[in-house]
């Protein structure tokens, strides 16, 4: 079916209109895989060495163009200008780490072939699956999207793109960078635009993955398609991220953990997968912990619009609002909810409260005393509003953080690291920080991904490359071996004490 009709984008601050995009169907998106398929094939002829070189070239584009990108994401997510650049030297980071090791990674190399097939030489090479479809979000318009996308093409695959429908000029500008920085590879990496139904088509159209990214809702309906095909996924949901706080921080440890909170709670008007929505913090220091929690998070200045009446100033004087507003409409009105009920059950509100809540704006908002099954302890709340619940030692607080349904990423604080690591290890978050938040995000040669209601699959890293691509075993025949299994005109007596030698052999081991 062919795409009918334009949507337009919408400044989440003001809501004016942005620019119009084509809503592409099932004809389009099926035609733009067709053509980074067969891209792909002068791709694979580039060799590890070109897709380097290619994908470098890229990355320098990117990193020379940074301005121009941020702007867009600042414009369609509302992110203040430095947040967007901040975001776009991620993306950087991670493009340039998958460009200069995935020969490393996936390249053919020999195995031990054992002593039974000592006769064979043994291979494991990795081959390009074709073509894969990234369903991108908006939250993280550019990091996100392209740590599949990098990762994608650094593994030899063709990439189509389908942006959110709220950040969709982001992903028409990383494409055009794209197409203007490698004219000769122009089909390989292509942007589809449209809202829901434009990425189930991607999902039908034969690619040969898809990498989603987005709700756990949408991602189980992404499941559902994919599932029909037997089309591989990797999906990273939502996350309901916990710092865990240990009772033998000294006055720094407990500044250092105060900070990270408010930074992982409130950066990004809290609109982050792997952002902190929860704290538990050792009975001893809860208190003081929640007191330095609210004296910093009284800092955070939000806007644009609210900072001519807030009345309020950052750290150092100046009025530069550390976030913006929430990008989803509907938002605000999700975040009022989960504040109602949790006071409603009993919580304790430190700062901030439903009041916060000026859409599109949310100010920040500190809680304590959280009955554990309320929504704010349970649901990705996705802004910036933070629970500060007490534990009786650092064991509780890993059974609390475990009991969320959401597996994505973790942090603990304490004044052993050995202790703190200790911790991290019990954790199931897929992803987890020792006396930081979020430390993992900037190093690409860790996988990232969660498990349960965060989704499955990785990105990232070695293992992120090597889900871009099919492993393939390899044996070439170097000698006859004393006895072959596998021909019938070995003697079955020769055959019967070769394979007596070696059960005697592992019986032994």
């Amino acid at each position: 079916m062919t795409g009918t009709g334009r949507f337009v984008s919408l400044s989440p601050a003001t809501g004016a209109e942005l620019a119009g995009y084509p809503v592409h169907g099932q004809q389009e998106v099926s035609a733009a895989v067709g053509r980074a398929r067969e891209a792909a094939k002068g791709w694979a002829r580039a060799g590890w060495s070109g897709r380097r070189a290619a994908l470098l070239t890229y990355k320098r584009a990117l990193a020379a163009r940074t301005g121009e990108i941020a702007a867009v994401v600042a414009a369609e997510t509302g992110k203040p200008d430095h947040d967007a650049r901040s975001e776009v030297l991620l993306a950087v980071i991670h493009l340039d780490w998958a460009a200069r090791h995935a020969r490393r990674v996936l390249g053919r190399r020999s195995v031990a072939p054992g002593l039974l097939s000592a006769h064979q030489r043994a291979l494991l090479a990795y081959r390009p699956l074709g073509v894969v479809g990234v369903i991108g979000p908006w939250n993280y318009p550019v990091h996100t999207p392209m740590g599949s996308i990098g990762y994608a093409l650094a593994a030899g695959n063709g990439v189509v793109f389908k942006p959110s429908e709220l950040t969709p000029g982001t992903g028409v500008l990383l494409a055009r960078i794209w197409a203007e920085t490698l004219p000769e590879h122009a089909d390989l990496f292509r942007t589809v635009t449209g809202q829901g139904p434009t990425g189930e088509a991607l999902a039908r159209s034969g690619v040969d993955k898809v990498a989603f990214t987005g709700s756990s809702g949408t991602a189980r309906k992404v499941a559902a398609v994919c599932a029909e095909s037997l089309t591989p996924l990797v999906a990273e949901g939502g996350g309901k991220d916990a710092v865990l706080v240990g009772g033998d921080l000294d006055d720094a440890g407990l500044d250092r953990a105060a900070e990270a909170v408010v930074w992982g709670a409130m950066s990004n008007a809290g609109q982050t997968c792997a952002g902190v929505e929860r704290v538990y913090a050792v009975a001893s220091v809860h208190e003081e912990l929640c007191e330095r929690i609210v004296r910093r998070a009284k800092q955070v200045v939000t806007g644009p619009a609210e900072t001519e009446t807030a009345g309020t100033e950052s750290a150092d004087g100046s009025r530069d609002p550390h976030y913006g507003p929430l990008t989803l409409p509907s938002q605000p009105a999700k975040v009022e909810h989960h504040l109602k009920d949790a006071i409603a059950a009993g919580a304790r509100v430190l700062l901030g409260g439903p009041e916060s809540v000026r859409a599109p704006y949310v100010h920040p908002v500190v809680l304590a005393d959280v009955p554990e099954d309320s929504p704010v302890m349970r649901e990705e709340t996705f802004g910036p509003v933070v629970a500060v619940n007490p534990v009786r030692d650092l064991d509780e607080a890993v059974e609390r953080a475990n009991a969320s349904p959401y597996a994505l990423g973790a942090a603990v604080f304490s004044g052993s690291r050995r202790t703190g690591e200790e911790a991290a290890a019990r954790l199931r978050a897929g992803a987890v920080s020792v006396g930081s938040v979020l430390g993992f995000a900037a190093i690409p040669s860790l996988p990232f991904g969660g498990s349960g209601e965060s989704g499955y699959g990785r990105v990232h890293g070695a293992d992120g490359l090597r889900g871009f691509a099919a492993p393939q075993a390899i044996t070439v025949r170097r000698f006859a071996p004393l006895a072959d299994l596998t021909s019938y005109a070995t003697p079955r007596a020769k055959a019967s004490r070769m394979v007596e030698l070696a059960r005697r052999l592992h019986a032994r081991m």
